[in-house]
């Protein structure tokens, strides 16, 4: 049922706005919840998600009887013993928390204070990731975030260390870009990679994901040189190898593929692609059928390219991953999946014609046809 309530409300909704203004004046009784929460509320309807977080932390510097280094103080005395008293069940934290962090880049942003700031984006992270606001900072003191991001790295708590990547990826999603060079954080992530929480090399992969976008070629040589180094488990680096590679993967790039371990000049025979028919409609399950042989044991990392073939609109591509296995020498192995025509959300397709093709070790082989109509009215 949750799945069907939009975001923006299970993240900030009224009942989660009057909590944070019971935490606030359990800290601070001179702080007004009550004006606080009804104010907040009330604009929440037409503001979505990035809006509410902003409203409700400025609702909190317009409810706060304090100011400066006492009001972040305040704030700060307001959270829960602990991440899990709050009651997050992830390592991302509440968005209940989101706006704090906020706060802190929209009120707490001079020159005067700024060992403060940078110490409270740390002790709120726990409770909800603040790598939004750390990029308020490290547009405005590139160098003094840069120097904190460095004592992040090193902290006991996994969750600040992740925090150390995550603010400064060249690419963070809903985020403001830095403006810095892509591969500033290298030496941060020089010190994450081997790290023992997957939160932490999570990000670090998608970091590298970033910075691949433009310089592939320095990630490839990042990652060799962590191979030689050996600090990580084998098993750790290759899931960063992947991830880090994910969308040159996609884009059949072979120094990528070798260096994952597939050969993408592999000698793999692949037969036709076998559909049960020809004509879908959104919503229904394109089943399809092939069989891959190989002289020898043949590693290969098998994709699927589904991609509008009408004259005249844009030849946009949907690749999903179908397996990484290995072909036994001269035994045909025998692949099947069924992909759902999806006509809505972020996977949604338009009716058209379509080409469906299989990519093995990023090589494109030959595709089958296909027409997709509307759903059934």
């Amino acid at each position: 049922m949750s799945s069907q309530v939009p975001m923006k409300e299970r993240a900030l909704n009224p009942d989660r706005i009057a909590r944070i203004g019971r935490e606030i004046q359990a800290a601070c009784p001179g702080f007004d919840a009550t004006s606080f929460t009804a104010q907040v509320t009330a604009d929440l309807p037409r503001l979505e998600l990035k809006a509410r977080i902003a409203r409700t932390a400025e609702g909190l510097h317009q409810h706060l009887p304090v100011t400066g280094p006492v009001a972040l103080d305040t704030v700060l005395r307001s959270l829960p013993a602990s991440p899990e008293a709050a009651g997050a069940d992830t390592d991302f934290g509440l968005y209940i928390y989101a706006p704090h962090s906020a706060y802190v880049a929209a009120h707490h942003l001079g020159p005067a204070h700024l060992d403060r700031s940078f110490a409270a984006l740390a002790a709120f992270t726990p409770y909800f990731s603040a790598e939004d606001a750390v990029r308020t900072f490290l547009t405005t003191y590139p160098e003094q975030t840069l120097a904190a991001a460095t004592t992040w790295a090193a902290n006991s708590d996994h969750r600040v260390r992740r925090l150390a990547s995550e603010a400064l990826r060249p690419h963070l999603p809903w985020s403001t870009g830095t403006g810095l060079p892509v591969d500033t954080a290298l030496p941060l992530l020089d010190e994450l990679y081997a790290d023992s929480s997957r939160f932490v090399t999570t990000s670090v992969a998608n970091h590298l994901r970033d910075i691949a976008r433009t310089c592939p070629d320095l990630v490839l040589a990042t990652l060799t040189r962590w191979r030689t180094e050996g600090r990580a488990k084998p098993a750790e680096l290759a899931f960063i190898t992947r991830e880090a590679l994910k969308t040159r993967l996609k884009d059949g790039w072979p120094p990528a593929y070798a260096l994952t371990g597939y050969d993408p000049q592999a000698a793999v025979d692949v037969s036709p692609l076998r559909l049960p028919h020809t004509e879908y409609r959104l919503g229904d399950g394109l089943t399809f059928e092939a069989d891959l042989t190989a002289p020898t044991d043949t590693p290969v990392h098998v994709m699927y390219v589904l991609t509008r073939a009408d004259p005249g609109t844009p030849a946009r591509e949907k690749i999903a991953h179908l397996t990484r296995t290995t072909i036994k020498a001269n035994t045909p192995l025998h692949l099947a999946k069924t992909h759902l025509l999806r006509p809505a959300g972020t996977a949604a397709l338009a009716p058209g014609n379509y080409h469906l093709a299989l990519q093995i070790n990023g090589r494109r082989h030959p595709p089958a046809s296909l027409h997709i109509t509307s759903c059934p009215a």
